[in-house]
């Protein structure tokens, strides 16, 4: 019967040589990168954790009341607007109000319901509108409201919503909330404390100093960094299968070899899924997933909704009304039943898990044919997968699944910053995956079959999100217990063991 190679005992003595020299070798420099992108990478959880979060989970209440208004074809017509990328009816400061989307990069065009009116200059009020309602703070005076339209590293490519308004309030903390009024989102909370430990996640853990025109340097210094990281787990590893010790080593190296046992696989896993996240997306470009529906062509001969709102809406609580059109042309009236608002998350962290653990702010929805009024029987799923075929040009045949998602996850994480959403698995020609939100029919995020490896590692092996059932807290928690022993058992330790063994080789060169 052969021997396998590995139980020869020359293979493994050379295996484990070579083990021990290489381990030795990139000790200092795969310390300094534990150090560097240890330390740097706890400031994520510490940020998630403890940073600012919004204060109130449910958007803004207004009572929705049609009956009466003037049509909204009249109110568009009037104003010169043909067609248009998104038509909702939305909360406004003190009533509900008619938004459109002409240009997805410039402000939203508001209008009063009652009359028709166009509100110059309304989307920057509703943007403080809904600063003020998502932070609970309806009286602290507001410092500056400014557009924002291309990401920064005040506002990173992570939130994906652009264009938003940077509202920022008069508080010492220079509280600042990001709000996007397309959808009346919050796209991002920041104040001073936030900002800097940002700023040092940035500059430590991406190297984000470095210039555009030198992003091969960056990624080049950063793969050795952590590649000698990653290296340095794997002859760690192999050293401690292929040296069997009877006894515990003194002082430092017998610690450093009990934390080798517990922390040589979560090395393995923060390094390799870095060096992958960092090689497929290092030299991409920050790029807009979100995309909005074809302009939706306007005519005078739609159903007036107005003329029956009260027996349509009889016995129903409708939060908003928007205008989506199918693929095949069809003008369909969209009425957002409102959620149940008792006993929903009232504080920030219960608020934070809310958000990740799928509770919906949103309730379901009816459509009606917007030219004859009557029930578009198909429903949510049938627009999805109407809007497919319109976002991929391919055929619902080339489908291979579809789902209402719910909740934040691997697959659809909480960048994206709405729920619920349609997800549509696409074979060939497509191969990929989308998600699509029937609300205002926007395409809300695209996944290559090609990049869902990569995905599923970073999200897994780096984030740790198989701890999710067990909460967000304790899940930061682990891994900041982990990243924290590594550091200072395996780079701790292992540092000083190497300076030691430096200083011996010098002594023995001197004498």
């Amino acid at each position: 019967m052969a021997t396998h190679a590995l139980d020869r005992p020359a293979t493994r003595r050379n295996l484990r040589l070579a083990a021990i020299r290489w381990h030795q070798l990139l000790a200092l420099i795969g310390g300094l990168a534990l150090l560097l992108w240890g330390g740097s990478g706890l400031l994520h959880p510490i940020i998630a954790t403890f940073g600012p979060q919004q204060a109130v989970f449910f958007p803004p209440e207004r009572a929705i009341d049609l009956q009466g208004a003037r049509p909204l074809p009249e109110t568009l017509a009037a104003a010169g607007i043909r067609e248009a990328r998104a038509i909702r009816v939305a909360p406004g400061p003190t009533e509900a109000l008619l938004q459109v989307t002409t240009d997805p990069d410039q402000p939203r065009r508001w209008f009063r319901l009652a009359d028709g009116a166009e509100l110059p200059g309304h989307d920057r009020a509703q943007a403080v509108f809904l600063a003020r309602h998502w932070m609970s703070l309806p009286d602290t005076p507001i410092r500056s409201v400014e557009w924002v339209d291309r990401f920064s590293p005040g506002y990173p490519a992570v939130n994906r919503l652009l264009p938003v308004w940077l509202v920022t309030f008069e508080r010492p903390d220079n509280l600042s909330v990001h709000i996007h009024t397309e959808t009346g989102a919050v796209a991002a909370v920041t104040n001073d404390w936030k900002s800097t430990l940002q700023h040092w996640f940035q500059w430590v853990h991406t190297w984000s100093f470095l210039p555009r025109e030198a992003e091969w340097v960056r990624i080049l210094l950063i793969t050795l960094f952590v590649g000698s990281l990653f290296a340095l787990a794997v002859t760690g590893t192999l050293m401690l299968l292929l040296i069997r010790r009877r006894v515990r080593a003194p002082g430092s190296r017998g610690w450093h070899r009990i934390a080798g046992y517990a922390l040589a696989l979560p090395l393995l896993m923060f390094s390799a899924s870095g060096l992958f996240h960092l090689i497929q997306y290092g030299w991409d470009e920050p790029t807009r997933t979100l995309t909005l529906s074809p302009p939706i062509r306007l005519g005078a001969d739609d159903f007036g909704l107005h003329q029956q709102w009260a027996s349509i809406t009889d016995g129903l609580a409708v939060a908003g009304v928007s205008l989506v059109e199918a693929a095949d042309g069809t003008k369909l009236y969209r009425l957002a039943l409102a959620p149940d608002r008792n006993g929903g998350p009232a504080t920030p962290q219960t608020i934070r898990n809310a958000r990740f653990d799928g509770v919906q702010p949103t309730g379901p929805a009816l459509y009606l044919d917007a030219r004859t009024g009557l029930p578009w029987a198909p429903g949510d799923r049938e627009l999805a997968l109407q809007l497919g075929e319109r976002f991929t040009g391919v055929p619902r045949t080339a489908i291979r699944h579809a789902a209402l998602v719910t909740r934040f996850g691997p697959a659809y994480d909480f960048r994206n910053k709405r729920l619920p959403v349609w997800r549509l698995d696409y074979g060939a020609p497509v191969n990929a995956t989308i998600f699509v939100d029937t609300a205002t029919g926007v395409l809300a995020d695209r996944t290559a079959d090609a990049a869902k490896p990569e995905r599923w590692s970073f999200s897994m092996l780096h984030k740790w999100n198989f701890l999710f059932p067990l909460g967000r807290g304790a899940q930061n928690a682990i891994v900041s217990a982990a990243v924290l022993l590594s550091i200072g058992l395996m780079a701790g330790l292992g540092l000083s063991l190497d300076l030691e063994r430096r200083r011996v080789r010098r002594r023995r060169s001197a004498g």
